[in-house]
């Protein structure tokens, strides 16, 4: 089973994205929330993947977080969600505010959601209340690495565009983010040039 790929990004549409690692192509289906944070074709690109097995396909899900992942792969553990129903939830709504809306079993919000219906978003809650990972999870996992995901995969995606190199981008990142107080896109980035000036 692939459950992580790192390399190039070779094509990029809203749903599906070719990753070229080392000179083979794997095609990759991925909600809008990770194809966001995706850098521009040619930039690297790194994915928590699930791999998906039936008699007649084995396709490629991506995600920029594990958390993204996680609630993907609980979605598709309900009866009559498959991998596209998933997908296009999680295309609909940030993982963690579905983790909240199920938790809370906001039933409005889930059905708003495109695809979903009353009784899609009835099963969801009751199937799903005690087995998603926490919310607060999404923004402690820090692990959104496309080039990241969130303020940190910006800031990496950023530094890596720059020609800085990966292991010493994602240092003076998290360097950066310890030091600063309340961070934002602009202050962080500047505090991480300085590191990277040392």
């Amino acid at each position: 089973m692939i459950a992580a790929l790192r390399g190039r990004l070779a094509d990029k549409q809203p749903n599906r994205i070719v990753v070229d690692v080392q000179g083979v192509g794997y095609e990759v289906f991925v909600p809008l929330s990770t194809y966001y944070v995706l850098g521009e074709v040619e930039s690297d690109v790194a994915l928590k993947v699930h791999t998906h097995v039936r008699e007649d396909l084995i396709a490629l899900y991506g995600f920029a977080t594990a958390f993204e992942r996680q609630v993907f792969e609980r979605l598709i553990a309900v009866s009559g969600i498959g991998p596209k129903l998933a997908l296009a939830v999680l295309s609909g709504i940030e993982a963690a505010d579905f983790v909240r809306a199920v938790q809370g079993a906001d039933l409005a919000r889930l059905t708003a959601i495109p695809g979903v219906g009353k009784k899609t978003a009835e099963r969801m809650a009751l199937e799903l209340k005690d087995r998603l990972p926490p919310a607060g999870a999404a923004e402690a996992a820090g692990d959104g690495d496309p080039g990241g995901g969130g303020l940190r995969g910006d800031l990496l995606s950023a530094l890596l565009n720059l020609g800085y190199h990966r292991p010493a981008a994602e240092k003076a990142v998290d360097g950066a983010l310890k030091r600063t107080e309340a961070p934002t896109f602009e202050g962080v980035l500047k505090q991480a040039l300085r590191e990277l000036a040392r």
